[in-house]
């Protein structure tokens, strides 16, 4: 075999995103860019808030009922419904167009993503089934990267840096969020009930219908997304589900002629709504946690608490880099030319940024008990900064490098 013919068939593990799919990875990093900053803004005026001679009325409105659900229940189980159908979209592009429709390409990200959700769940019952006072049932809370947050400060830290490894990240994240799907699923289901269920199943399956059929109007469709919503949280299966099952039936491969795909049309309008209003509203009424002194000690002595901060610093990291590299090493993968293994690694520490589906399973995990939620919320704010801070550090640093 020739050495050219040797070379054309090494494996990239990082490739060279280009034309329409580099276009749209730049539209969408811009506008996750913008939710994580909206997002940060959100949980630090619910910590203000939280904290603050008015913390009554915080957790007053938290518990106003407005129809079948609270306030709090309108964000977590409504607003992130929306947030959860562009990660159904996003990770049928990928399967279909994207990283993930090339196996050579996919596994590394997939296996890194697989690795950086379990090491940090076995970390976290390593602390808690050791603990005299664990709670195990918490074990998926440090398993999940926010997207938004690492986009957000890669972007601010890392203009410099090969698009290559933004759209690692992404992939990852795509990956990350179907893996928490599946936990919320199949972990934190509660009172199931089969009808609701086959309801909910019916309309997605008219959903597909209609999208086969090339039927357009939105007349059609969000009545249909509502009927879904709703039923899928009747079926005691979270309503969040039913985002993402319609997300992954939406056409998101444009027919000859067609300038844009349903899901691309979709996705242009729906996102800034799920970027600007969604997720910051979940955020705001979610991050809300009292951090008194004697809140703070007990977070030092809380075994829920330390797991999830060494579940998201430690278990991410190491999971998410030792994953990808042993990978590579192993199926004869090779880095993009234009990246190093430090690239990698300092991205592996960002995603240990864990807010969004991190603060909504530790609602699943921990139900009525109030003040382990607020420990476990606050342990993931605690790590997400941090691994936020340390990241930052080494990516400025790989950035200076490309920079000059």
């Amino acid at each position: 075999m020739s050495q050219t013919r040797r070379i054309r068939q090494k494996k990239r593990a990082f490739p060279r995103i280009l034309g329409h799919e580099r276009a749209f990875l730049a539209d969408t990093l811009r506008a996750e860019t913008t939710g994580g900053l909206l997002l940060l803004a959100a949980a630090v005026v619910a910590l203000v808030w939280a904290n603050s001679p008015w913390q009554d009325s915080y957790h007053h409105l938290l518990e106003t009922q407005l129809g079948p659900l609270t306030v709090e229940g309108w964000t977590s189980d409504g607003a992130l419904t929306l947030f959860f159908y562009l990660a159904g979209v996003e990770l049928k592009r990928e399967l279909v167009v994207g990283t993930l429709s090339k196996l050579s390409e996919a596994v590394v990200p997939v296996v890194a993503a697989l690795a950086g959700m379990v090491l940090p769940a076995i970390i976290y019952l390593a602390v808690n089934l050791t603990a005299s006072h664990g709670r195990p049932s918490g074990w998926a809370v440090p398993t999940a990267t926010d997207i938004a947050f690492a986009l957000a400060v890669l972007a601010i830290v890392g203009s410099s840096l090969p698009s290559a490894l933004r759209a690692f990240l992404l992939t990852l994240a795509v990956v990350d969020d179907f893996g928490a799907i599946l936990v919320i699923a199949v972990f934190f289901s509660h009172g199931f009930h089969l009808l609701p269920l086959l309801a909910s199943i019916a309309l997605i399956a008219l959903w597909y219908l209609l999208q086969h059929r090339r039927v357009r109007t939105p007349f059609l469709y969000i009545p249909i997304a509502i009927g879904a919503w709703w039923f899928m949280h009747e079926s005691g299966i979270h309503a969040t589900i039913a985002g993402v099952a319609l997300g992954l039936v939406t056409r998101v491969v444009p027919d000859p002629g067609e300038e844009h795909a349903p899901a691309e049309r979709i996705e242009h309008r729906l996102r800034p709504w799920v970027a600007g209003i969604a997720v910051p509203l979940f955020a705001l009424f979610a991050a809300g946690v009292t951090l008194s002194g004697s809140a703070v000690r007990q977070l030092l002595t809380d075994p829920v608490a330390i797991g999830v901060v060494a579940g998201l610093l430690l278990g991410k990291s190491i999971g998410v880099f030792g994953g990808s590299w042993l990978t590579a090493r192993f199926t004869r993968a090779e880095l993009n030319s234009d990246l190093a293994w430090r690239d990698v690694a300092a991205v592996s520490v960002l995603a240990g940024i864990g807010f969004t589906v991190a603060l909504l399973i530790a609602q699943l995990a921990f139900g009525a008990d109030v003040a382990q939620v607020e420990r476990a919320k606050a342990a993931v704010l605690i790590a997400s900064v941090l691994a936020a801070l340390i990241a930052a550090i080494l990516l400025a640093r790989r950035n200076r490098m490309y920079a000059d």
